[in-house]
């Protein structure tokens, strides 16, 4: 546990983040590792049809761990605040909501996805490989939920280790097993969502384990699993808005992507590849955001309004530090990382676009940092409605302009795009951010 009401800011957010940022990078490390198996065992269409299904996927995933990043933020007030009680009962409520409504949306997840791709105009030759890799790796959604449900109550007392150790765990059997059944066995891309499933329900396997036997400030007692109507109400108006937001993003992207569609199978694959890196870049920002959202959520439910800004401003430092890193990275081996996921004779025209598009990219990573952060305090604030509407800004001026600048542009006018989305973001955020300080000071 760690309790962010005392002591230094810059050491608490560095300490949480640091566990948070080599689990995202872990988390996206056994994502690229399909796509990159993928590509050079199976070919450019394996890795054209996962690019495809990758954004429709992330709205379900992306909606699921909204609501438990929510959640978390509700849990990380009643620990600042002391309340055990409250704290153990939110997370009982939460597990059982969860568990049927992830169990629900599998179901229809799985029914609707050939009709989400044919309304995404998927080329012909990979449509059958995409609908069978989407339908496996819905399967896995409950396995989903838990684990980002159980990561969220471990990461609102503080401890950002321990969910680490088990997406280790898992990103470590997901590419070992690929490795051996693609790599070995040429198995098709079947086996990659399988393999995937596998991964997912294995860590939250594990942090379900770990809860029960070492947690037990979290872990509810036997009369507390049930569903308290007015907690119920609590999770979903934090969660709720979370996962909205967090949907938003992916409708957002499978619009871009029904764009890249009609730039050909070669532009899909190159579009596939960059956007792993995008990831490398912007979800890592997202876990910087997670500790400065639990560092205000918790000063704000122990009434320590002094603390909040000094811990924003310190996550707004790491996230400029990481985006130094990552865009130097980027900038300078943008090429070779291209050239990673793609082997053949149609690897030169796959890896030029590439290059192209995060030469530019590199950049204009530095947006998204401060987004995010802006993102992190208003959510520690209970400020969930603004992170919606920052986000919808963006996506939707984002979406806007890359139907405009993708035709004549292809993937590089996708990036002018995003830069675009999130300059409009940081324009409706930084304002408000300074509403928001005044109003806690008076």
């Amino acid at each position: 546990m760690r309790d962010m009401t005392v002591g230094s800011a810059q050491g608490h957010l560095w300490k949480y983040a640091l566990p948070v940022l080599l689990g995202n990078w872990l988390q996206l490390a056994y994502n690229a590792v399909d796509s990159v198996i993928a590509g050079r065992f199976i070919g450019k269409e394996a890795l054209a049809a996962e690019g495809i299904a990758a954004p429709v996927m992330n709205l379900v995933i992306l909606a699921v761990s909204g609501l438990c990043i929510g959640a978390g933020v509700l849990m990380s007030e009643y620990f600042g605040a002391g309340k055990w009680q409250k704290l153990r009962q939110s997370m009982a409520t939460m597990l059982l909501f969860g568990a049927g409504a992830s169990g629900i949306l599998m179901v229809i997840c799985v029914g609707l996805a050939p009709y989400l791709l044919q309304a995404m105009d998927v080329p012909p030759e990979i449509f059958e490989m995409t609908v069978v890799y989407l339908k496996i790796t819905f399967l896995g959604l409950p396995f989903t939920f838990f684990y980002n449900a159980l990561s969220a109550g471990l990461k609102s007392i503080g401890d950002s280790k321990t969910p680490l150790k088990f997406l280790a765990f898992s990103a470590v059997l997901n590419a070992v097993l690929d490795l051996v059944f693609l790599g070995v066995f040429r198995f098709g891309i079947v086996c990659s969502a399988v393999t995937t499933v596998v991964a997912e329900g294995c860590s939250a396997v594990l942090a379900a384990g770990y809860l029960t036997v070492k947690t037990k400030v979290l872990c509810p007692t036997r009369q507390q699993w049930q569903i308290k109507r007015e907690m119920l109400w609590k999770i979903l108006s934090y969660g709720g808005p979370t996962a909205l937001q967090q949907a938003a993003q992916p409708i957002g992207k499978v619009l871009i992507q029904g764009q890249v569609n009609s730039l050909g199978v070669t532009a899909i694959a190159a579009f596939q590849t960059v956007t792993k890196v995008d990831d490398f870049a912007c979800i890592p920002e997202q876990g910087i955001a997670a500790a400065i959202s639990t560092y205000v959520a918790q000063n704000r439910g122990a009434g320590k309004q002094d603390r909040i800004n000094k811990g924003f401003f310190a996550g707004l430092r790491l996230e400029a530090c990481y985006w130094l890193m990552i865009g130097t990275v980027t900038f300078f081996f943008r090429k070779t990382i291209v050239s990673l996921f793609i082997a053949g004779a149609e690897a030169d025209e796959v890896v030029r676009l590439g290059s192209r598009y995060l030469l530019y990219m590199s950049v204009f990573y530095l947006w998204p940092a401060f987004t995010n952060g802006f993102q992190g305090f208003f959510r520690g604030m209970g400020k969930m409605y603004t992170t919606i509407c920052g986000t919808l800004i963006q996506i939707t001026v984002r979406t806007a302009c890359t139907y405009v600048l993708a035709p004549a542009g292809g993937i590089v006018g996708i990036a002018f795009a995003c830069f675009i989305g999130w300059s409009a973001m940081l324009v409706f955020e930084v304002p408000y951010y300074f509403r928001v300080s005044r109003q806690m000071c008076q």
